[in-house]
């Protein structure tokens, strides 16, 4: 059923405001790129510490749950591109703050760890409130795919770049520059926002609808969101580890870049065959072959972890992961707007992803914390990355019904169509 706040279907097609916001979220992915690839090993460099980095990815994802929740009275109010550009602009306070603190940043890390959340949750709230309403179930993948294009560019541009300022340069200049490039964009960014328009929704904002979705029993969005907390965990520990373990392994920021301007590459590749020939039809089976690659890939961890293993890692984790990625954005979308209810209430339901993604994050990052408190055995954090690096499967266990659903709904949604250009009724 269609969403009652959006026009007819697209049918694959993206118009202006699709290709708008595709530019403000390839700016703020720039941004974090430029910098946020190497700010883990710049708080590293100056502590020598998992734990400290844990801390603040621990307390980043509670303060991104608490802003998703608290802020989604505002953007039900029709404040969205507020709500958006408050977030652009809190992450260029974020590194704001971080040229001025510098290296004694790390004595601050629970301001800098709340600030970084706080902005993360203001835009992905609005970004995903807006993305559902641009987009619908014909376009949904071809969007995610193009978004994952803009992303694995900027991976593959920003990162190196960064690294190749920070080695040519003395490094406290170095990662000053890289952060001031990044202020400016967040700043382009802002401005970009600006244009998005801003669609009505109805109703008061329901404080209570995640807990009660979560209450009920046998409703399709069960399994879902036992799907996204298990996702969450694996994005916590990976997001904060692949980069700093390639750093440790080869001391040099250059490399860094380096590895990500491969593994970018090939995210590009495979975002681009993904968002253009996967269809819903499909979707179980993809994600099912991108969860066993990512999942058997972490073996090479218990060879020894060398710069080579992680290209290998990098490789096919980033060729696979669109398989995964964009059936289970999609599919959750899909389902938001599902129903006129459902789509009414798109703003909570979007706080309901974000809040179980990050449940996820903060029970994966707590696991962290416990493994490296008991032991930093490379055996042990191998184990614990074997364990966190399968939530790609668990997900996929859970997501199998609703995929099949959808499934047959895409079949009967085309037969319909090719039933009425056959009768030469107009469709839509």
């Amino acid at each position: 059923m269609l969403n009652p706040q959006t026009p007819a279907r697209s049918h694959g097609r993206l118009d202006k405001q699709n290709r708008l916001l595709l530019v403000v979220n390839g700016l703020f992915i720039t941004a974090n790129a430029l910098s946020g690839t190497f700010f883990g090993v710049y708080i590293w460099k100056a502590s020598q510490n998992f734990s400290l980095l844990a801390w603040f990815t621990l307390l980043g994802h509670i303060c991104m749950a608490l802003t998703f929740w608290l802020a989604g009275r505002a953007v039900k109010m029709g404040r969205k591109k507020l709500v958006l550009g408050l977030g652009i602009g809190g992450s260029a306070v974020f590194y704001a703050l971080v040229l001025l603190l510098g290296t004694r940043g790390i004595d601050y890390i629970w301001l800098l760890g709340a600030i970084q959340g706080t902005a993360s949750g203001l835009f992905w709230l609005a970004y995903n409130v807006i993305y559902f309403e641009v987009t619908d179930p014909d376009n949904r993948d071809r969007f995610n795919g193009l978004a994952g294009v803009t992303g694995a560019v900027a991976g593959m541009a920003a990162p190196w770049f960064s690294g190749f300022m920070i080695s040519r340069m003395t490094a406290e200049s170095g990662y000053r520059t890289i952060f001031i490039l990044s202020l400016g964009i967040f700043v382009a960014g802002v401005l970009a926002a600006l244009l998005l328009r801003n669609r009505q929704t109805e109703g008061k904002y329901d404080w209570r609808l995640p807990w009660r979705i979560w209450s009920v029993p046998r409703t399709s969005w069960r399994p879902v969101l036992a799907a996204l907390i298990i996702q969450g965990v694996r994005e916590s520990v990976f997001g904060m580890m692949i980069g700093l373990l390639v750093y440790i392994q080869t001391g040099s920021e250059l490399r860094l870049g380096n590895y990500t301007l491969i593994t970018s590459a090939v995210a590009f590749v495979g975002f681009y065959a993904v968002g253009r020939w996967l269809k819903p039809a499909w979707r179980i089976w993809g994600m099912l072959a991108g969860a066993v690659v990512m999942t058997l890939v972490i073996v090479l961890f218990f060879f020894g972890i060398t710069y080579s293993t992680m290209i290998v890692f990098g490789v096919a984790t980033s060729l696979m992961y669109p398989l995964y990625g964009i059936p289970m954005t999609s599919a959750v979308f899909d389902l938001i707007g599902g129903s006129e209810e459902s789509a009414r209430q798109r703003v909570e339901y979007v706080v309901v992803r974000e809040l179980a993604l990050n449940a996820g994050r903060i029970a994966g990052m707590a696991a962290f914390l416990v493994t490296v408190h008991y032991s930093r055995a490379p055996l042990v954090l191998n184990i614990l990355m074997l364990i966190v690096g399968s939530a790609p499967l668990f997900s996929w266990l859970f997501m199998r019904g609703t995929l099949r659903m959808q499934a047959r709904q895409s079949r009967q949604s085309r037969q319909e169509r090719r039933a009425r250009r056959m009768r030469k009724e107009p469709v839509g």
